[in-house]
């Protein structure tokens, strides 16, 4: 949901725990952890009158799961649909329209899920398993 929150445009610590609804003391653990992994960057902030503050901003590593939260959301739209549909959509920057994450082997052609497999890296087999 922090992810979430950063790519629509949330910094700060009030309104990363007011809009998704996340306890104090859980968002600061999390944000914590985001920015010791380096998805998150804090960057001071003042308001006038006000002291200064920490706001978040992603990392480049942090706008790299821009794929990730798409394809997230797709997968929540196919198999756990809202009847109010999606809280948020993925557009293009120049044209808004909308985008999808896909697969896409190395010669840059688009490859169904079906036709994916994962393969262990390791030369040893996999043990049989009992029925």
């Amino acid at each position: 949901m922090i992810i979430r929150e950063a790519l629509l445009g949330t910094r700060t610590f009030g309104q990363l725990r007011e809009r998704p609804g996340i306890a104090s003391d859980v968002l600061s653990a999390r944000l914590s952890m985001l920015v010791e992994q380096g998805v998150l960057d804090k960057v001071p902030y003042r308001e006038p009158g006000q002291r200064t503050r920490d706001a978040y901003d992603l990392t480049p590593a942090g706008e790299d799961l821009k794929t990730v939260m798409v394809a997230l959301q797709q997968w929540g739209v196919a198999h756990v649909p809202r009847a109010q549909g999606p809280r948020f959509h993925a557009v293009t920057t120049d044209t808004g329209e909308p985008v999808r994450a896909c697969l896409v082997d190395a010669r840059g052609r688009i490859v169904s899920d079906a036709d994916v497999a994962f393969v262990r890296r390791d030369a040893s087999p996999t043990p049989d398993l009992p029925a």
